[in-house]
C-alpha cells in the first residue's frame, strides 16, 4: 500500500472543490464531512434528520470499507446539526451505528450547511486495529 490512499465517492463536488472523501495514511483514516447527497448531488431524505443521519452513516461505511476499516474502527465522530432539537433523532441513529463502539464524540448545531436541505453533516476518524474484540 502507498504511504496515502485518497478514497473518492465520485460526488460532483470532490474535483471541484479539491477534496477526498476520506483518506488513509498508515493505520488512520479520516472521513470528510458527509452530508446526504447521492452520487449525482440530490439531498436524499429532505426534511428528515433522522434518515439523513441513517445515509450519512451507510455513506461513511463504505468509505471506510474502501479504505480497509470498518465502523468498528472509528475512535471519533462529530456531528453536526442545523436544529440542534433534532439531537434525539440523529443521535438515536447515531447509536444504532456506534452504540457498541461507543467513539468519542461531539455534536453541536451550526448555522447552516452548503445546501439549505442538508440537516446533518458528520465526520469520523478511524484507526484500523482499534477494534480489539477481532
Amino acid at each position: 500500500m502507498s504511504p496515502r490512499q485518497n478514497i473518492s465517492s465520485g460526488t460532483p463536488w470532490e474535483s471541484k472543490v479539491g477534496y477526498s472523501r476520506a483518506v488513509r495514511v498508515r493505520n488512520h483514516v479520516w472521513v470528510a464531512g458527509t452530508t446526504a447527497s447521492d452520487a449525482s448531488g440530490m439531498v436524499v431524505a429532505v426534511g428528515n434528520a433522522g434518515e439523513q443521519t441513517r445515509y450519512i452513516l451507510q455513506k461513511i461505511e463504505r468509505a471506510l470499507a474502501e479504505a480497509g476499516a470498518s465502523l468498528r474502527d472509528v475512535v471519533r465522530s462529530r456531528l453536526y446539526v442545523t436544529n440542534i432539537a433534532d439531537w434525539q433523532a440523529v443521535g438515536s441513529v447515531h447509536g444504532e451505528f456506534f452504540g457498541d463502539i461507543c467513539p468519542a464524540s461531539t455534536m453541536v448545531e451550526v448555522a447552516k450547511l452548503v445546501d439549505p436541505q442538508h440537516l446533518v453533516e458528520i465526520e469520523v476518524d478511524a484507526f484500523v486495529g482499534a477494534d480489539l474484540s477481532q
